[in-house]
């Protein structure tokens, strides 16, 4: 596996990464791990992380879209260094890189109809030839093309050797220039191509580093093209160092989908409960590791990322590790902050006594929607709406029993787990039962449920009044 050490500490420019997304409607998992990978590296070289928006597609870019990008990365403390450069603002640039190239000499008009490339396709196709562009009005005057034909502008390719990348992930990669095509800069309605806005930003933006996914390796043979032919036409075109990172597999080895779990960021947050710090951490360990350790706060994650331990083959996504790292992450969080996060699912204003619950709500639970339905028959209203295992518990006996509970804690003075636990076990050893069989009936009666937190943690979060009035609403 090569290494970036080298590329990055010549002592000629400092570290300069970006970040690319386009607004698609949610920040793509596996978008967000190569930006965190992208902005760790930045971060971790005491270099610059930046932010692009890849905004050109208009239908797609709105709004909405570009805020879910925001927030998703706000949540999981991705904060760059300048503005974000939004893409379609950046048209005329763009246009005026490939001018400077056409008065070069090193890009051309193409004057061939739609008609006259699927033409030209076809006949490739029955020749079983490679599908690309011919080069037809490559060396052809203009001036031969009828008066106001429209026009693309292409980039003319090298006819002969080879291009090399020393990727920093996948070692040295090369193509063969004559299976470039003279790919096209500027479309006839005269907007710029991905190929061109992309080259012409990560130049502009100062880019060092490209740190993206492995489906762009391709395109960064013909990207590569567009800045050797701007070398010499202006400043600053040197060839960053690639790092093009292997893509997430679904647990099965398949690409990844929404079977997976492949999901926007914020699907993660609203929908399966995950905190940030849980994600940042699985997201790092997806394709990268340091020993052992399997648990990174963000500076631990700077000071050790570096993109030459990223794993050359695809990771595979495991929602089930990921569940379990975040019950992790909740047991370590703080109460009060969980009760804030419960709050808003649940809908109700008393943080104050989730928070009081929060330490022997959040033992098990392994995401937000866990602790949530842990904690729901805190506002539970009488009459208690039963599970069916619920109330399958509260048969003739079971009723007796809780008469005879509900009078024995009427008594009680002091309302804490010791006495309360004294007093049920007391109870119990006069019927000559273990506690089970009377802690079942008294959950069902108390949350509606036949799982909660341990019972005598239940009765003194509810408090004496309200355990005693769900008792007796359900006693004999």
């Amino acid at each position: 596996m090569a290494s970036m050490g080298s590329a990055q500490m010549d002592g000629k420019r400092p570290v300069v990464t970006r970040f690319a997304p386009s607004p698609t409607g949610f920040l793509h998992i596996g978008n967000a791990r190569t930006g965190l990978f992208s902005w760790l590296y930045a971060k971790h070289h005491g270099g610059k992380a930046l932010l692009r928006i890849e905004d050109t597609d208009k239908q797609r870019s709105t709004k909405e879209a570009i805020d879910v990008i925001f927030d998703g990365l706000d949540w999981l403390g991705l904060t760059f260094d300048d503005e974000p450069v939004f893409q379609s603002e950046r048209a005329d640039r763009h246009a005026q890189v490939a001018q400077k190239l056409l008065d070069a000499g090193k890009a051309y008009k193409c004057f061939a109809t739609s008609e006259e490339l699927a033409e030209m396709r076809e006949q490739q196709r029955a020749n079983k030839q490679p599908l690309r562009y011919d080069g037809r009005w490559r060396e052809r005057d203009p001036g031969e093309a009828p008066e106001g034909a429209p026009f693309t502008v292409r980039i003319k390719t090298p006819e002969g050797g080879e291009t090399i990348i020393e990727d920093a992930v996948q070692g040295r990669v090369k193509v063969d220039n004559r299976e470039i095509d003279d790919f096209i800069l500027l479309r006839a309605d005269g907007t710029p191509t991905y190929m061109l806005a992309v080259v012409v930003d990560d130049m502009d933006m100062g880019c060092t580093h490209i740190i993206r996914g492995d489906d762009h390796l391709n395109n960064a043979f013909r990207q590569l093209q567009v800045i050797h032919a701007m070398q010499g036409i202006e400043d600053g075109w040197d060839d960053p160092v690639y790092a093009h990172v292997p893509l997430i597999h679904g647990n099965d080895g398949a690409k990844l989908s929404k079977r997976h779990g492949a999901m926007g960021v914020d699907a993660y947050r609203d929908e399966l409960g995950i905190l940030p710090e849980a994600l940042f951490n699985y997201l790092l360990r997806l394709g990268w590791g340091h020993g052992d350790q399997e648990e990174f706060n963000v500076e631990q994650a700077i000071e050790l990322f570096d993109i030459d331990a990223v794993n050359k083959g695809p990771s595979r996504f495991d929602l089930k590790k990921l569940r379990n790292m975040n019950g992790h992450y909740i047991r370590e969080a703080d109460d009060a902050r969980l009760a804030g996060i419960v709050a808003k699912k649940l809908g109700v204003e008393d943080t104050d006594l989730l928070t009081e619950a929060m330490p022997v709500l959040k033992t098990r639970a392994r995401d937000i929607n866990e602790l949530a339905d842990g904690a729901g028959f805190l506002f539970s209203k009488r009459p208690l709406n039963l599970t069916e295992k619920a109330a399958g518990l509260l048969n003739d006996e079971a009723r007796e029993r809780l008469t005879a509970i509900s009078t024995r804690l009427k008594a009680e003075e002091s309302w804490t787990i010791e006495p309360l636990e004294a007093n049920l076990n007391a109870y119990a050893e006069e019927l000559g039962l273990g506690l089970g069989k009377l802690a079942q009936p008294l959950r069902a009666a108390l949350t509606g449920q036949t799982t909660s937190p341990g019972i005598f943690d239940v009765l003194v979060l509810l408090g004496q009044e309200e355990s005693l009035a769900r008792i007796d609403a359900q006693a004999a």
